[in-house]
């Protein structure tokens, strides 16, 4: 996710996301940047290995060959949920491992300094293995964790922050108070948005679902353990509609066909459900036959959009979105206060812990009624307008118009007066609203995965704001913030919260404060 808005196209899920991610059931893009991420990661924990062995050679003399099969030790969790072992001192990286299990991998991968590898055999199974409630989780993103029972996930996400700062070392990273994960009741069904591509199968029929990963080969999701009920419910009838109408179905080789994906969002306050057909083609065939069934079929669609993307990029969304019938917003409700969402605005994916991420923010920010707040970063304006209450004034941007015109909406919707949103970088609004004599005492930071940008940092470093709140989904990236960062602020503390149960991600709200 590495615009920095996250608006265009769910960036975080999502945050890139995103597995599942992040918002986001993955596309292509996603997938390639996850395995950026997993080949990172894979790095990180080899520099780590080299930081405890000096002897680098007997790594890279170790001959293994795609296929080979040895008896592996797992040691630990890797920053994506994948199992860690050595293989005659060689890192090895296999997914679906856990701590303690003895298991024979098989090697799909030989890199100088790694190894990946798969599950073969497990000899001795870890007391935390758990059986995944969905038979295609090893084959899709979004499920790195769905072996691990639930405690275990939230020990290994602070674990993850603790391992981040330990490799990027900010200012005092020892003595930060790293605060037991926040998680869920019921870690599932919780997603209020799929997206998912559709294609036809060998014998014609057509499926929605998710990419293997690292390929194009689409698995057919007709349940997912992680989406709410809602999406899922709609998602199958539209597959089932189209192959009834005969709808032209995209096809990637070929470049033909018509419908690409299919995006679906539920608000679990209203029960409102918002369809976007992602198609190749501004023509759909069959669109009058096709919306009466969704009138007559789905009640609960309020909103029916169409997205033109004609790309063979991996990007999902193109720049062209019509309402094709109903409305053109669903409304959810956080913290008492209702947001209209356009089809490609951001919102988190879980309704019920982004009020806790809220309510965790609002608490690290402590602000009074004479506090100006910056929230960067601001999509639909969820976060500002949240704290807005307790705030004198609070101001927003986004690169994204769609997403300022969208918050500035919101505000007047619960009318909130004290809070306007621009369009464009915080390292470019910030100064001239200083120069202008308009000063932060507090600022909210929510970026994507990517984090923040060092001219943001220098910014925020310039302007010194009193109180800050950083929100991030991507623990490497803030610990390499706050390597900057921790020149002129200190960590009070860093409270995890699970966002994205049964996936290697985790958010994280940051209380920092002047030195």
């Amino acid at each position: 996710m590495e615009p920095q808005s996250r608006n265009s196209s769910d960036h975080r899920s999502e945050r890139g996301r995103a597995r599942f991610d992040h918002n986001n059931h993955q596309t292509h893009s996603q997938h390639r940047n996850d395995h950026r991420s997993f080949d990172h990661s894979r790095n990180n924990d080899h520099n780590g290995y080299h930081r405890q062995r000096s002897n680098q050679s007997e790594q890279a003399d170790v001959q293994v060959e795609v296929g080979q099969r040895f008896p592996l030790t797992i040691k630990r969790l890797g920053i994506n949920g994948e199992g860690i072992g050595y293989y005659r001192h060689k890192i090895t990286f296999v997914p679906g491992a856990l701590p303690d299990e003895v298991v024979v991998a098989e090697v799909t991968h030989v890199a100088a300094h790694f190894l990946n590898a798969k599950v073969h055999q497990i000899r001795k199974e870890s007391d935390h293995r758990v059986t995944p409630p969905d038979t295609q989780s090893a084959e899709v993103g979004g499920f790195e964790l769905s072996h691990l029972d639930y405690p275990s996930q939230l020990a290994f996400k602070r674990d993850v922050i603790r391992q981040a700062l330990e490799k990027f070392q900010p200012r005092g990273w020892e003595n930060y108070d790293l605060r037991p994960t926040i998680g869920m009741a019921d870690p599932y069904h919780y997603r209020n948005k799929a997206q998912f591509q559709v294609r036809q199968d060998a014998d014609g029929n057509v499926i929605a679902g998710l990419y293997k990963e690292g390929t194009h080969d689409l698995v057919d999701l007709p349940e997912a353990s992680t989406q709410n009920e809602a999406t899922m419910t709609v998602i199958r009838a539209l597959v089932k509609m189209l192959q009834e109408l005969q709808v032209p179905i995209y096809d990637e080789e070929a470049n033909s066909g018509i419908i690409k994906t299919l995006v679906v969002r539920s608000s679990e306050a209203s029960g409102e459900v918002q369809v976007t057909f992602v198609t190749n083609s501004q023509k759909l065939p069959h669109k009058r036959e096709l919306l009466a069934l969704i009138e007559e079929r789905l009640p609960q669609v309020v909103s029916v959009m169409q997205n033109v993307n004609q790309s063979k990029t991996s990007l999902v969304w193109g720049d062209k979105t019509t309402k094709l019938m109903g409305q053109d917003y669903i409304t959810e409700t956080l913290l008492g206060k209702q947001f209209q969402l356009s089809p490609r605005a951001f919102l988190q994916l879980n309704p019920k812990q982004t009020t806790r991420l809220y309510e965790e923010t609002i608490k690290a920010l402590d602000l009074t009624h004479a506090d100006h707040l910056v929230d960067a970063y601001s999509g639909v304006g969820t976060i500002g307008l949240s704290l807005a209450d307790r705030a004198g004034e609070v101001r927003g941007m986004d690169t994204i118009e769609e997403s300022v015109d969208d918050a500035n909406r919101n505000a007047e919707l619960n009318g909130i007066t004290n809070a306007e949103y621009s369009v464009g970088t915080a390292e470019d609004l910030l100064p001239q609203w200083v120069s202008q004599g308009w000063r932060p005492d507090a600022l909210v930071v929510d970026p994507p995965r990517a984090g923040l940008a060092d001219t943001m940092i220098d910014t925020i470093m310039q302007v010194q704001p009193e109180k800050f709140v950083y929100v991030s989904c991507n623990p490497s990236t803030l610990a390499q913030n706050l390597v900057e960062l921790g020149r002129v602020y200190r960590v009070e503390y860093i409270q995890s919260i699970d966002m994205f149960p049964q996936t290697a991600r985790v958010e994280a709200v940051v209380k920092l404060v002047l030195r």
